[in-house]
């Protein structure tokens, strides 16, 4: 989840102030980058129990260890629960002590590989001496929600306080799930609605690739991302696939209208989240918050609220990709692979916007219902979507090809791909294979995975 936006600006009082705020993120294709986030759970080797956050093997001291000239403490009170860095990346902790870093804009996919690969070797320096592990799956495999310290962010207390007022599943997106995500570039109003309804239409076909989150409670869940079955009952007002997005009106306007009718979670003053749940953006605006009275907002709340939406492709002054269950680094950098080849190259994205053109509602809605239990073979039409797959990861090595962004060694970024052609022409998910092992060596005990898989 993102950490509240800072700074100040003129009061907004205008619908138009917000759609000028989401126009500007428009940037011409040289200005491009590639944003990278990706959260893992903590837990202590040998007892496998999650992190609190104070104490000589929390997460805090996790944080602490990290610390240096190039990242800097972000605290709430006295507590510490960030790490910021000059250029824009993150090191912040989610809800139940998830870690996740939120990596600055990049230009290529090597560059990707590069953050990553640094950042878990600075972990884990800072981790094996004291005992901690991390674990990439899309869902906690093993401790159940009462058993998750929650970390002292006051954000977290206003979610913690709404979410079983909307849904069943709210508290466990917050406590036990890790998700890898992408952020993209559009050019323009249009570029970014042809570029939204690409990543909506294929975000199940991602889901299907990167499931990795069969397990519940010690136990096969009956899902192979149960992270992303999760979503489905969190909150009906912020999440889903937001079908007005393949609307003829479809634009900043439009998802602005939306935003509009998301109820507030809080206002961020001085430091402190002030508890707004329910109450209306278009009164804070009018000067009838009953949280604030008299106040209206500026830029920088507009920017906070846009990241309380969850839906599976989610519009700021970019594109975050939002369907993929976290896996290993490889698989992290190929979640930028592939939608840097769809989105970035104009032939590549104008033949998955063709792929997917007479795709209805209903058949969306479906795939988003049904891939995280099926996975790659869930029904699609006459195929499956192993095969939609295929063809997704054929056209993304051909738009990262058409984009010749050479490493030292002179390859391109196609080669990070590969995990997924393999995931996609053996028709297994990394869930499956899990299950195996579960079923196999492991002897129906989920124990395993937090040696096997610990990084």
């Amino acid at each position: 989840m993102s950490g509240p936006a800072t700074g100040s600006g003129e009061p907004i009082t205008d619908k138009y102030q917000l759609v000028e705020y989401l126009a500007a993120g428009c940037k011409p294709p040289p200005a491009w980058r590639i944003g990278s986030e990706h959260e893992r759970f903590t837990f202590t080797v040998g007892d496998r129990c999650p992190l609190p956050h104070g104490g000589p093997r929390g997460v805090e001291t996790l944080l602490e260890g990290l610390q240096g000239s190039n990242w800097q403490p972000v605290r709430e009170g006295t507590a510490l629960i960030a790490l910021a860095s000059a250029d824009g990346s993150t090191v912040s902790l989610e809800p139940g002590g998830q870690f996740e870093l939120s990596a600055a804009p990049v230009q290529t996919v090597h560059d990707i590989a590069r953050v990553v690969r640094e950042h878990h070797r600075a972990v884990s320096a800072v981790a094996r001496p004291l005992g901690i592990g991390l674990l990439s799956l899309g869902f906690q495999p093993r401790w159940r929600r009462e058993e998750i310290p929650w970390m002292p962010k006051s954000r977290y207390a206003i979610m913690r306080d709404h979410m079983p007022t909307v849904g069943r599943l709210g508290l466990d997106m917050m406590l036990r799930t890790c998700t890898a995500q992408v952020n993209l570039d559009y050019e323009s109003e249009a570029d970014m609605v042809c570029k939204y309804r690409v990543a909506l239409a294929l975000q199940p076909v991602a889901t299907a690739l990167f499931a990795n989150s069969p397990f519940v409670d010690g136990r096969p869940s009956g899902f192979l991302s149960y992270r992303s079955h999760i979503w489905t009952d969190t909150d009906p007002h912020r999440c889903g696939m937001v079908p007005f997005v393949f609307a003829a009106d479809m634009g900043f306007e439009r998802y602005v209208d939306y935003m509009l009718d998301v109820p507030l979670y809080f206002v961020y003053r001085n430091g402190h989240h002030i508890d707004a749940r329910g109450q209306s953006f278009r009164a804070f605006m009018a000067g009838r918050l009953p949280a604030l009275p008299g106040e209206r907002p500026t830029v920088t709340d507009w920017a906070n609220h846009l990241t309380t939406a969850f839906p599976e492709v989610r519009l700021k002054r970019f594109l975050e990709m939002r369907g993929a269950d976290t896996g290993p680094p490889a698989r992290v950098c190929a979640l930028s692979a592939l939608w840097s080849g769809i989105l970035y190259d104009s032939a590549a994205l104008a033949a998955a916007a063709a792929l997917i053109l007479d795709w209805t509602d209903e058949e969306r809605e479906r795939l988003r219902r049904d891939v995280p239990r099926l996975g790659l073979k869930t029904p699609f039409r006459r195929q499956t979507v192993r095969d939609v797959a295929i063809r997704m990861l054929s056209i993304a090595r051909e738009g990262l090809g058409a984009r010749r962004r050479r490493d030292a060694a002179g390859e391109d970024e196609q080669r990070y791909l590969d995990p997924l052609f393999a995931i996609a022409e053996s028709g297994k998910t990394p869930a499956e294979h899990l299950l195996e092992n579960y079923f196999g060596r492991w002897k129906r005990s989920v124990d395993p995975v937090f040696d096997e898989m610990e990084e």
